[in-house]
């Protein structure tokens, strides 16, 4: 739990709470794994990715920024959670400048519009699935009640959705409230769990096991040493589209080298949710445009958006601290558009290789109905790889 909030949270002290908390505690991984263990990511297998990432390889590279996740796998129908992650973490009311952008609107991102005519996300992103969004929004919104003193009294939380429903009962509404508020009150920065993970859980990817993904990109701009400038971006994924003979890695057609059978393809379906974070000082129409630029990414990895798709991506800064003040002026900074271009770069770069990530970090599941979703044969990509002459040894 992150020292600066407050220790019990809205429904901590019911006693139905803490029976849910014990069953909670028992459908999530360890706390070790919640902040990333010894798995390997796509680097380790000698996936070669162009950029240089931060310390963790996150989106939590970007200072300040925290995730968390509660994870449900329970019998053999729940497959889902729900994962947290907070622009500010030890400052949580302070708004920051962001944009969206929908590449294909079939999915859903409460709380757009308000981000479209201020400018500002305030509070936390929650991605859960397609059903849960609903619930998911409300206990943020309770969450943040209990929590007073730390958020305006009114509130509009970005909440998105990916769709779970071949691995997971999403018409059972697994996700509550209490599961939601552990994933808000876990959040924390450093490593980063990956895969089978919160709001990645039951999610599927280019025909393979899909989940929770992230990477970062290190940036330095200018030319001249004495004017050069360095900054942090970062990329969280949801990733849940695509079929199999479109994978690409590093621009081999793995998907078609693995002649996977056409009835496991999954034809393209599916969503991605990406946030992206970097501590460059950018406005709201700037931060649209990186925005703009994560299908670049995903286009990199194979994903065409295809109709039945919710390709929904926010972007934020966490530079300019305290900008939305209440009434008056305030100063802000704002990096010229001249020297965004790299921005952009890190940003495609990063959202290709969490895509990855995410897909390498998932593990073989079976779910709802006796459905299973295959993990990426990593193996056998190494010796795709390697026959193009793309792997690093």
């Amino acid at each position: 739990m992150n020292p600066s909030r407050p220790a019990r949270s809205w429904l901590t002290e019911s006693p139905l709470f803490i029976f849910a908390a014990v069953i909670t505690l028992s459908l999530t991984p360890p706390a070790q794994d919640q902040q990333g263990d010894a798995k390997k990511r796509a680097r380790d297998f000698g996936i070669q990715f162009e950029g240089t990432p931060g310390p963790n390889n996150a989106i939590t590279d970007v200072a300040g920024v925290t995730v968390g996740h509660t994870t449900l796998i329970s019998g053999e129908h729940v497959r889902t959670g729900v994962t947290a992650l907070f622009p500010r973490g030890d400052h949580p009311n302070d708004p920051v400048f962001a944009g969206w952008y929908a590449l294909n609107g079939n999915g859903e991102m409460t709380g757009t519009t308000w981000i479209e005519e201020s400018g500002f996300l305030e509070g936390p992103i929650c991605i859960t699935n397609t059903h849960s969004v609903g619930v998911v929004r409300d206990a943020v919104i309770g969450w943040q009640v209990a929590n007073k003193g730390k958020y305006q009294p009114w509130s509009l939380p970005v909440v998105a959705e990916t769709y779970d429903g071949w691995l997971n009962d999403t018409d059972g509404f697994h996700v509550k409230p209490e599961h939601v508020a552990a994933a808000l009150d876990k959040a924390a920065g450093g490593r980063v769990a990956e895969g089978n993970v919160g709001g990645g859980t039951g999610m599927m990817c280019l025909g393979f096991k899909g989940g929770i993904g992230t990477a970062s990109r290190k940036v330095t701009i200018g030319r001249n040493v004495t004017k050069r400038v360095h900054y942090t971006v970062g990329v969280l994924v949801q990733s849940n589209f695509g079929g199999a003979r479109q994978l690409r890695i590093d621009g081999v057609p793995v998907g078609r080298e693995l002649r996977k059978p056409r009835r496991d393809d999954g034809g393209g379906r599916g969503s991605i949710i990406v946030i992206v974070a970097t501590d460059a000082p950018l406005l709201a129409h700037q931060l649209k445009r990186i925005a703009r630029r994560v299908p670049l990414g995903i286009a990199r990895v194979g994903g065409t958006a295809s109709n039945g798709s919710g390709d929904i991506f926010v972007a934020f800064s966490t530079a300019n601290p305290k900008a939305a003040i209440n009434g008056g002026k305030t100063q802000v900074e704002m990096l010229a558009n001249s020297w965004m271009s790299p921005l952009f770069t890190a940003t495609v770069e990063a959202t290709e290789e969490a895509i990855i990530n995410a897909m390498v970090a998932a593990e073989s599941m079976t779910g709802r109905a006796g459905h299973r979703v295959e993990a990426l044969p990593t193996d056998r990509v190494r010796e795709i790889l390697k026959k193009y002459g793309r792997l690093k040894e």
